[in-house]
């Protein structure tokens, strides 16, 4: 059973789906907070995976960050890391103020930018008990400087120190596509980025906007979410990596890997990026090695 619900996140509401447990007669239930990846809402992709998880025995929340999807927030499209973690942990106190929820057993899952979130997390919210991170994204500096040009990487830079004085003059930010199909210049100038985006927008996701503030740009490229990786232990890690991953270099998330002490664990993918949700064996896989983890760990 999925139900609709909503919560107040720095003044702003929330809104996400709160999946009921299937077979789980216990009397309180452990629960998994989740959120998409860069600018997407929660009908992309993951509902899948949420799906497996109540199905074997999680209350999980399921929600959209301010600024994008259902959720309030002006300006939409603003994409800050700080303000994404700040909606995890509010999702993380909705969850532990639910009278059917274990607050004690309190798991986070995360993938591709959220993925990045659910580490930071991790390393910090001591309400957090077990964490999974799916294909993420570890240091966006070099994310940045992989996807981009470095043309392109000075053009953004010059675009945002232009747009400055109007935007403090003006009261209001400055705005650029997610992604774009013509070279022109955008948040994500990821290959297939926009094709994929626009086309789960045009099917399962009318509420997602091909619309970034400028300034997001800036906030994210300073983002590099693993640097405290060392700091989740004692809490349990499991990294899901595709090692053909090009949005969210396997070698970074290796890298990020190899500093975090144990418990920890992690599942090698022969998949690109897009093939962990669109594959249907690799979403096995992936879903799957989630699922056992946060049994392991959460599940008494």
């Amino acid at each position: 059973m999925r139900e609709d619900i909503e919560f107040k996140s720095k003044g702003d509401i929330c809104r996400g789906w709160f999946y009921h447990p299937t077979g789980n007669l216990k009397e309180t239930w452990p629960a998994i907070v989740m959120a998409h990846g860069f600018s997407a809402v929660k009908e992309m992709d993951v509902p899948k995976f949420a799906e497996v998880f109540a199905a074997a025995g999680f209350a999980v929340l399921l929600f959209d960050y301010r600024f994008y999807g259902a959720s309030e927030g002006e300006p939409q499209g603003q994409l800050h890391p700080v303000e994404q973690l700040e909606d995890y942990r509010s999702a993380l106190t909705y969850l532990s103020l639910r009278p059917e929820v274990d607050s004690s057993r309190l798991g986070v899952w995360g993938t591709s930018f959220s993925g990045g979130h659910v580490l930071h997390l991790g390393a910090f919210d001591r309400r957090v008990k077990c964490v999974v991170s799916q294909v993420p994204a570890v240091d966006i500096w070099e994310n940045f400087n992989r996807l981009m040009t470095p043309t392109q990487f000075a053009t953004m830079h010059e675009m945002i120190a232009q747009t400055r004085e109007k935007d403090f003059t003006s009261g209001h930010a400055s705005v650029l596509p997610v992604v774009s199909n013509d070279g022109s210049p955008c948040l994500l100038p990821s290959p297939g980025a926009y094709e994929r985006l626009t086309g789960l927008a045009a099917t399962v996701a009318p509420s997602w906007r091909n619309v970034a503030t400028l300034d997001s740009f800036e906030k994210i490229s300073e983002y590099r979410p693993a640097l405290s990786i060392e700091l989740i232990s004692p809490r349990p890690l499991l990294m899901i990596v595709a090692v053909e991953d090009l949005l969210t270099p396997a070698d970074l998330a290796l890298q990020a890997y190899s500093r975090a002490l144990e418990p920890k664990s992690l599942l090698l993918l022969d998949a690109s990026h897009y093939e962990v949700y669109d594959d249907p064996f690799i979403f096995n896989k992936a879903s799957q090695a989630a699922c056992d983890w946060f049994k392991t760990y959460l599940i008494r």
